[in-house]
């Protein structure tokens, strides 16, 4: 029973730690029994073909000096216990030393990590504080923008204030003009009608004239018709036609002088022509003046244009200026919000390599 025992423990140590002495032994006995050489091979084929044949020469060596000195006297069970025990004793201390180089290993190969990672650590920490300085450089830079764009608004905005005023006054002047134009308009109109209702009654009153002297000048020629077949038939009213002759001439007479009536109320109509071609020429002159006027309209119109194309440039300038502003006010937040979550990374990653130097 105790020896089952011995050989169940034996066996599970060299299923777990390896080939054993006793195992050689029985393998040797086995093939002694059988009448065969109990050579290293043939003990490693009896033992399954496992174990060292160093092992197993060592092994063999060993029984077979102590088959000579004890005259083959088989160990007792004290002897086997003993044995069974130093080996065993032997296997926890080479299964400690392993342990023990391994725990080594592993302390030295995580010391190593330790140390790849703490270099790390330190150059990525002066990477940041690179980039941090480079942060606040650029931060102040977009802060010395920031004043520059700034100033550059409260400029534009000066320039599109003053450029709105000129706009305003020269509306207004625009406006002046265009009451004064509408005020010479309307007075070149009023003297326009004026004259051409002077030059309808003047041509009226010429064509009554006319008409009256041409039905004066047709009753003198009816009248001399009749005078002259006076004559004709009335050979012996000599006297009378005389007289009427001389009635005639002073017909004539007044004649003459409704004719030199005519002539001096002609020569009044010349002069209300005259005066007429006066007020003519005045309306030529105030149609120059309109003309100049217009002119200077037209280049108050393209002042004013420009004026408002300036507003406009002004206006978008300004609009750009504020679209750059904003977006330096971004960037610039961008930034700071960057910069605080390197400063809040820099600090936890100090925190733990500040704890493990401790």
């Amino acid at each position: 029973m105790v020896c089952n025992t011995l050989r169940y423990i034996e066996e599970k140590i060299m299923a777990r730690t390896g080939l054993y002495k006793s195992d050689v032994k029985r393998a040797r006995d086995s093939l002694l029994a059988q009448n065969t050489n109990p050579s290293v091979d043939a003990v490693r084929v009896a033992l399954g073909n496992t174990g060292s044949k160093t092992t197993i020469h060592k092994y063999l060596k060993e029984l077979e000096e102590e088959g000579n000195g004890a005259d083959g006297r088989k160990a007792s069970i004290s002897e086997a216990l003993q044995d069974l025990v130093a080996r065993l004793s032997t296997q926890l201390q080479d299964e400690a030393s392993a342990r023990i180089d391994t725990f080594q290993l592993q302390s030295a190969d995580k010391e190593r990590q330790h140390a790849e990672v703490l270099t790390a650590l330190h150059k990525q920490i002066e990477s940041l504080n690179q980039r941090l300085q480079h942060a606040d450089t650029e931060m102040q830079q977009e802060s010395a923008a920031h004043e520059q764009v700034r100033e550059a608004l409260q400029n534009e905005a000066v320039a599109r204030h003053t450029a709105e005023q000129q706009v305003e006054n020269l509306r207004e002047r625009l406006a002046e003009n265009d009451a004064h134009r509408q005020s010479i308009e309307e007075k070149h109109l009023h003297a326009r009608e004026a004259l051409e209702h002077y030059r309808q009654s003047v041509k009226e009153q010429r064509d009554q004239e006319q008409r009256r002297h041409e039905q004066q000048v047709q009753q003198l020629q009816a009248e001399i018709r009749q005078l002259q077949q006076g004559m004709l038939v009335k050979q012996d009213d000599i006297t009378r036609l005389n007289q009427e002759g001389a009635r005639l001439a002073a017909d004539l007479s007044h004649v003459h002088k409704a004719l030199y009536d005519q002539q001096s109320s002609h020569r009044q109509l010349e002069q209300k022509i005259e005066a007429l071609q006066v007020v003519e020429q005045h309306g030529k002159t105030l149609a120059a003046q309109l003309a100049d006027k217009v002119t200077q309209m037209q280049a108050l119109q393209s002042q004013l244009n420009d004026a408002a194309a300036k507003v406009d440039v002004s206006a978008g300038q300004v609009r750009d200026l504020e679209l750059a502003l904003a977006a330096a006010n971004a960037k610039s937040a961008s930034q700071q919000d960057v910069v605080t979550e390197l400063r809040a990374y820099l600090e936890t990653r100090d925190r733990p390599a500040s704890g493990t130097g401790k």
